[in-house]
Order: structure tokens, then sequence, then C-alpha cells
């Protein structure tokens, strides 16, 4: 039977190379355990028990098992992360002629760490959206993944810079381009990248792709490192990580008569103002779906909604043992020691001292460690995606995370312990009555 616990994060994050395929690796894995799909576009006909998902964009994806006890009294138990991670989309037209090498253009996605990425082996991966002949407001998707080295984006030589070590400002349109193939004739060029892209998806001709929504991504694959296999290194920790985690606790939970959802927006990198997004009304308007099919009106939906408690899982800073002095002064949660709750004082988290604790005893019927993350008062934090869902649900919950190093780098570093830690407060809170 298949494991769902910590280390199959490992095979996770190799099979979600981004938005799209990480949506796609969770589809499967629902599907496995007797989810089944329901469009938006359908009419649902929801009874206690059923398990389904349904997929927006191709990018977010909102899998739920409905209770057996009646939601107005129980509201929903609901986890949510994101599928995306920083990092570089391929752009139109994208082909670069420059010293007998095809270039390809691209656009910096949210807040990477740009020169993580220099001098890594890269692939391409997301989805290709091909003519339909029978309908052309209906365009046909295809996932794409080449799954081997095709780009790198190689780095000035230090004899050209030789103060490269003492500070390097970078251009995201100058420096930041990868060279995809030697060209021998400028004839080459034209339509190099969907050309590439139908050859691996089999097309008869490129013409019949319409669009593209392509990311790149390093090949090195999820690993253990440390002398104990202690330390989880990868691309995309944040937040697949806790996107896997949720997933993980759907499947793992057994209380029948809890209604569960699992979240997973996309965007919130950006700001999370997409239709895929949480700061959009899907997710609000699938819990009224489903309130109405178990024959609510909107007076037992609000209920429900008062009712509701919302885990908002997204990454936090460990404290780093080469720069101790960039975190809070009292807050030092450590990688490895346990889930971490965000707080701060102008609202940024939506966790207070009354979510916060709920959670902490989540913890300790899950019997685990839990830390606080404040920021440091001269340093400004960032936000996630617990307040922009407050803009579009009344719901009650809190902001937390497992701590990570090097948020927002090619390669991220988490802890194997803290994962399985996440996994098992998660699951004990689908299996918990508010």
């Amino acid at each position: 039977m298949k494991q769902y616990d910590a280390y199959s994060l490992l095979p996770f994050l190799d099979e979600s190379p981004c938005n799209f395929l990480a949506v796609d690796t969770i589809r499967r894995n629902l599907e496995e355990n007797g989810f089944t799909e329901l469009k938006l576009t359908d009419k649902w006909q929801l009874k206690p028990g059923d398990k389904h998902f349904v997929i927006k964009n191709g990018s977010a994806i909102f899998g739920f098992v409905v209770g057996t006890n009646p939601i107005d009294e129980y509201g929903f138990n609901i986890i949510a992360a994101h599928s995306d991670s920083p990092g570089f989309r391929i752009k139109p037209n994208p082909e670069i002629a420059a010293e007998g090498v095809i270039k390809l253009n691209t656009e910096v996605y949210g807040g990477p760490i740009l020169y993580t990425w220099f001098d890594r082996p890269l692939s391409i991966a997301g989805r290709v959206l091909l003519r339909n002949p029978e309908n052309p407001m209906r365009p046909i998707a295809k996932l794409i993944d080449f799954k081997r080295p095709v780009m790198v984006i190689p780095h000035l030589a230090i004899h050209f810079n030789r103060a490269v070590n003492e500070g390097n400002k970078l251009s995201k349109q100058k420096d930041m381009l990868p060279v995809a193939a030697i060209i021998n004739d400028m004839a080459e060029k034209e339509n190099f990248l969907v050309k590439k892209v139908a050859e691996h998806l089999g097309l008869a001709s490129f013409d019949d792709i319409l669009d593209f929504d392509l990311n790149l991504y390093p090949c090195q694959k999820a690993t253990l490192v440390g002398f104990n296999n202690e330390f989880i290194c990868s691309g995309r920790i944040d937040d697949l990580g806790m996107a896997q985690a949720a997933m993980c606790a759907l499947l793992n939970s057994d209380n029948e008569g809890i209604t569960k959802v699992m979240a997973i927006f996309d965007n919130e990198e950006t700001g999370s103002g997409t239709k895929q997004g949480a700061a959009s009304p899907v997710l609000a308007n699938i819990l009224h779906r489903l309130a109405s099919n178990m024959g609510l009106d909107n007076e037992g939906f609000y209920r429900a909604i008062a009712h509701t408690f919302m885990i908002s899982a997204d990454n936090a800073h460990a404290a780093h043992p080469n720069y101790a002095e960039k975190m809070d002064v009292t807050n030092h949660p450590k990688i490895g020691s346990g889930p971490v709750i965000k707080v701060n004082a102008n609202c940024k988290y939506m966790s207070d001292g009354h979510s916060s604790s709920i959670f902490l005893e989540l913890c300790k019927n899950a019997n685990i460690p839990v830390q606080y993350f404040v920021n440091h008062s001269d340093v400004a934090g960032g936000s996630t995606l617990g307040n922009i869902l407050t803009s579009q649900i009344d719901i009650d919950g809190v902001d937390m995370g497992n701590p990570i190093w090097a948020m927002h780098s090619s390669m991220e570093t988490a802890s194997i312990k803290d994962q399985e830690n996440a996994i098992r407060v998660f699951t004990e809170f689908y299996n918990t009555r508010l």
C-alpha cells in the first residue's frame, strides 16, 4: 500500500516541478484513494461520505470529504496551502539569437533568490494549449515536462568581474536568460521552442499550439542531506511541503463525521489576485455549494462558517546558524523542532491568541512540539494566505508553517522530522471536532 508520510515528500517534489504538475500529482493521489473529480460546470449531488475534488484553471485543487455530522453544527475543517513557487516563466516569442546560441526570453515569477539559479541544469514544465477544431472556446490543455536538462543560465566568469564576490547587482532581463541550444543558421531560431514542445508532445504540427504557460525548474532531485539524513534539500519546498502534508492528512484521517477540506491555491507568490488565488471567491463558492447540497439555506451556511476553522499552511523562516541576528530576540524557531505559528502585531497573519491556542492544543494532542515566528521589529515581513482568505470568507484560523532555510532559493532546506510532525498535526485537526 502506498505510504502517505514525510518520506513520500521527496517523490512528490520530483513529480511536481511547477504548479500545474503539482496539482496533477495531488489529483492522481486523490483518485488512487477513491476521490472523484467534480467540474464547476456540473450540477452537484453530494451525500455524506462522498470524496471529491475540484480543479480550477489546472493550477489549484480543492479536495473534500463530506462528513456525516451536520455541517451547520460542525462547520468545515480547512487546510490551505499553495502550488506555486518563485522562479521563471517563459515569455511569448522567447527566442533570442546571440553569439551562436539561442537564449529564451523569460520573466521572473514571484521573488526568487536570483543567483541561486546560475549554472544549474534546468528543464521546462507547464501547460500547453492546443487548438480544438470542434470548439474554439475550449482549447485543449496538455501538461508537459521535458524531464531532462535542456537549458542553463551561465554566470559571467570571475575574470570579467573581479568584484563579483563583493556584491553583484543582477538585471533580470540581461543576466538571467537561459541558453537553450547552439545554432548554425538564423533560420533555426524561428519557432524554436514551440517546435521542441510539439516534438515532445508528439504533435503533427507546431501550428496546433495556441499558447503556453511554461516554467523553468532545476533538474536536481529532492534528496536527504546530513550525517543522519535529517534534512530535505529540494526546490519548491515552499509551499509544496505544506501542500503534501495537507494531502497526506486528508488521506490518513479517519473521522467520518468531520467535513474536511484541502484548498491548494495558486499565485500566492504574486499576491493571490487571480481566479485561482486565495483572493478570489473560489473557495467560498465551493463551500457554499457543498452546504447547499447538504440541504442548508443561507442561514445554515453562515452558521457553518461560524463553526469553521482553517489552518493556513505556508512555510516559515528557521533561525539560520550563520545569521542568528536576523531573527526576533526571543523567538528563534529551529529547524527540526516542530511547526511554527506565525504572529504579527500588524495583522499580516490571521493568527491571534484564540486561534493560536487552538493550534497549540492540536499539537499537544498530536504529541509534537510547536514554535513561534515573529518578525524582528526592524525587519518588514511578508504575508500569506490566511488574511487574504478572510477578505472572502469570515472564518477563524491560524497561519503556520514548517521552518526552512533559504526560502525562495532554487534549493531550499527543511527537516524530515518537521514534515512528519506537520502531517501528524494536520491529521489530528482533520479528526477533531471544533
